[in-house]
């Protein structure tokens, strides 16, 4: 008797337009992803709360500071939609705006359950209130270079929670590290 394939776990990072901070956090994900041989588990892509830039390729600035850094640079953007919930893990935020979007858009409390902010994963555990990874669409080189700091710290900490989740073959989205909460006190109510 053959087992059925395992289903790889599925990733999708959001930001306003999909053409700075989530295809930057998806392209650092899914490299990290297939260094730690987990390329073929683990499928990461992104998408935009709003569709102003949809089929347009990623900012030249993240395509260069990616390009920089030695990831993959090619990207097509897109909005988000909420029927995608069903086939993903996880759904991750760059910022508190987008994490409350989402989880309005979210079909149902377990949809909602799988948005977290992406500084959530970051190992070197930032403050509950400086979870946001700024917009750098304003900003010069290096408000993007500060971007892909902040994503590569935090994608190493996804990651390790992702392969735990495909470790212990659990459904649904790994755990916060512990005594995370995706928004600060005040962003709660």
């Amino acid at each position: 008797m053959t087992r059925p394939p395992r289903r790889p776990f599925r990733v999708c990072f959001v930001c306003t337009g999909n053409i700075c901070r989530s295809p930057m956090a998806g392209s650092v994900f899914r490299t990290e992803a297939a260094a730690a041989g987990l390329g073929d588990r683990v499928v990461a892509d992104s998408a935009g709360i709003d569709g102003w830039h949809e089929g347009e390729g990623a900012d030249p600035r993240t395509v260069a500071v990616l390009t920089t850094a030695g990831y993959p640079a090619a990207h097509r953007a897109r909005r988000f939609d909420a029927s995608w919930f069903a086939d993903r893990d996880l759904v991750i935020a760059l910022d508190g705006g987008h994490l409350r979007a989402l989880r309005r858009m979210a079909p149902g409390p377990d949809d909602a359950a799988k948005v977290h902010l992406l500084r959530a994963y970051d190992p070197a555990g930032p403050a509950p209130g400086a979870l946001d990874v700024p917009d750098p669409y304003h900003g010069g080189p290096a408000e993007f270079a500060r971007c892909l700091e902040m994503v590569e710290a935090a994608c190493a900490g996804l990651l390790a929670a992702a392969s735990d989740a495909l470790t212990r073959g659990s459904a649904g989205a790994p755990p916060l590290p512990r005594g995370r909460h995706p928004l600060s006190p005040k962003e709660r109510s």
